[in-house]
């Protein structure tokens, strides 16, 4: 049998498609008298759009559509005119869409009128490999340019198996797709490990596939969807993946002087945080909470191996969340093999300093530590099992480590008050030296999120996103089946408090690139503790304080968080004797100069010990590639 995987826009380009390259290696194994190719249509759209602007529309223009719009769905308005043969559908919508919102769609236009004839020349390629089926994997805006495609190959082979997998696929997801598109002909949900090969051997057998968990196929025009599987893929049948056609085509490609190519790896499915406190507004792992991991020997093995055979040392894991096992197995081999790695990482914000600095030396330069706040009210409210105070401590030891930390300030949950804010946006100022969110933002209601499944979190009111009306040629009861994003009725904080948290933020991002705060430890005199603080930051002072003694102490013993109680018991265990009336007006003095943090009834120090090289760059674009590997959640 020949098999064709495809990955259609808006793949990142830079990276390749876990899914293709497991399912590759997959078949390989179990099937090893398939011919499988690879269809890079993520790559082949960043080429065509080059040649035909006469180099007008880069590659920065392809990731401007495919990452930043994914809340806005540019990327698949862009192909919706040749998913419907219909030049003008949906323009109208969408410009209604744009001028309500303040949005630019002059690339996404100038795009657009190329996407036609991008199909048909995709549908061209595909064929001439003369595949008996054609696997599409869909995340995010990945729907509308496959079901074009699969729609183009349809009319011009009708014998052709067409298959569906993916995130976008998961649940009701995959069923609504499949019945309003019958040019599909099946589709899987979930995982693809154990489904997509026994879909294969029926293919074969031509026997219908009412046994492959989570199936969707067509029995005559009836659209039959099988019960998915509650049976979770195994990490020691995921394979590594296979690279080399991928690698193949970008050499090829020029496309390839506009990149920095990464190679994508998987040690774990799921989320054991999720598994008992799922974090209300998350939606991520679909119907696949259970956490499972590979060892950390079998993932470094996996790394090694990639590494040497593509010669590419960044590397971007779509973990959902680290193994806590790593770092006594995994992180200490990378630090072994004494190779210039640049892995990106996603974490929970509990890390302790020995850990973030494993994490360091074992080559993560890219972290996404999960933060959203720094309240501990609103990190309640959301399950996220973590406070405000240990939240900017991930952010100062990520300094001290030289690790980008991406993340965002996340608000509008059900319960949340101006109190809950006005204390952190007052202190906002005094941690424009940390690295700061790439925004604040009010959450989304993302299918398959507590915030969704349970109407009793506060979004009782939900419907599809308005930005499906200028997607989708569909009715709203079939939109909700089908699409991943839902308005709901605004909850939390608004008006000034919004405001003024969106302003505060805003002015730490201008205001961090040339701040730092940075203590050291000079010569003691005559046996007391001296430490000196540099303070360069962004609207303060530029000046040195000067701390002796035990306010030298006290400010080491708050870099790990402490209440003034449990302070003040240090401090005397230190043999230094501090009436307790003293400690607090020294508090309140370093706090008023923004030496310390306010968590509650927790403070926490702010200086670092080292100042990071910084590139003028913004956190946003890492923080867009990691977060398009990183919802690439199952392989199908």
């Amino acid at each position: 049998m020949r098999v064709q995987l495809v990955t259609m826009p808006w793949h990142p380009i830079d990276l390749p498609s876990l899914q293709v390259g497991l399912l590759h290696r997959l078949l390989q194994q179990v099937r090893p008298d398939d011919e499988v190719r690879e269809f890079h249509g993520s790559l082949r759209w960043a080429e065509f759009l080059l040649e035909r602007s006469g180099g007008w529309l880069r590659p920065g223009d392809y990731e401007a559509i495919g990452s930043d719009s994914i809340f806005d769905g540019l990327g698949d308005w862009v192909f919706s005119g040749a998913l419907y043969e219909d030049e003008n559908w949906g323009v109208a919508r969408l410009k209604e869409y744009a001028a309500s919102r303040g949005i630019c769609t002059d690339t996404a236009s100038d795009m657009r009128v190329h996407a036609a004839e991008f199909i048909v020349e995709c549908a061209a390629e595909v064929l001439a490999q003369e595949p008996d089926v054609v696997g599409f994997t869909s995340t995010f805006m990945q729907n509308v340019p496959s079901l074009a495609l699969a729609r183009e190959l349809k009319r011009c082979r009708p014998d052709l198996a067409v298959v569906f997998g993916g995130s976008n696929c998961d649940g009701p997801m995959g069923h609504a797709l499949h019945r309003n598109h019958p040019f599909v002909d099946l589709v899987v949900r979930g995982e693809g490990e154990y489904a997509f090969p026994a879909l294969l051997r029926h293919l074969d057998a031509g026997t219908p596939p009412a046994d492959v968990p989570g199936l969707c196929w067509w029995d005559g025009r009836t659209s039959r969807v099988n019960t998915q599987s509650r049976r979770t893929v195994a990490p020691a049948d995921i394979p590594a993946p296979d690279y080399d056609q991928w690698q193949a085509a970008l050499e090829a490609s020029p496309v390839l002087e506009y990149v920095y190519p990464k190679l994508v790896v998987e040690g774990a499915r799921g989320c054991w945080w999720g598994e008992k406190h799922h974090c209300t507004f998350c939606g991520l792992n679909g119907s696949s909470m259970a956490f499972r991991a590979k060892t950390g020997a079998q993932l470094w093995s996996e790394i090694d191996h990639l590494v040497r055979r593509h010669r590419i040392l960044d590397v971007v894991t779509v973990d959902n969340i680290i193994d806590m096992a790593y770092f006594k197995d995994f992180l200490p081999l990378a630090v072994e093999s004494g190779w210039d790695l640049r892995m990106h990482y996603e974490v929970k914000s509990n890390l302790t300093r020995e850990q973030i600095a494993l994490l360091g030396r074992a080559g993560a330069v890219l972290i996404q530590p999960g933060i959203e706040s720094l309240s501990n009210r609103v990190l309640d409210l959301m399950d996220k099992g973590v406070s405000g105070a240990r939240n900017v401590r991930t952010l100062r030891e990520c300094e001290n480590h030289s690790l980008t930390c991406t993340w965002n300030y996340l608000y509008g949950f059900p319960g949340e008050t101006v109190e809950d804010y006005a204390p952190v946006v007052d202190q906002l100022p005094a941690l424009v030296h940390l690295q700061p969110p790439g925004g604040a933002h009010r959450i989304q209601l993302e299918r398959f999120s507590p915030n969704f499944t349970d109407p009793g979190f506060g979004f009782g009111k939900r419907r599809p996103a308005e930005m499906y009306q200028h997607v989708y040629d569909l009715p709203e009861a079939e939109l909700t089946d089908l699409v991943y994003l839902f308005d709901t009725e605004d909850a939390g904080i608004g008006g000034q408090a919004e405001s003024r948290l969106k302003r505060a933020v805003g002015e730490w991002r201008d205001g961090h690139p040339g701040s730092s705060l940075v203590m050291e430890e000079a010569e003691p005199q005559e046996g007391v503790d001296v430490l000196l603080v540099h303070d360069q930051r962004h609207g303060w002072p530029r000046r040195t304080h000067r701390l002796t003694g035990w306010q030298a102490v006290a400010l080491r013993r708050l870099e790990d968080g402490r209440t003034e109680p449990a302070l003040h018991r240090l401090l005397t265990g230190d043999g230094h004797d501090v009436p307790a009336g003293e400690l607090n007006v020294w508090i309140q003095q370093a706090q008023a100069m923004g030496l310390l943090f306010r968590d509650g009834r927790t403070y926490v120090s702010l200086p670092t010990w080292e100042v990071p090289v910084r590139i003028d760059s913004d956190p946003a674009d890492h923080a867009a590639d990691l977060q398009a590997a990183d919802r690439q959640a199952v392989a199908g």
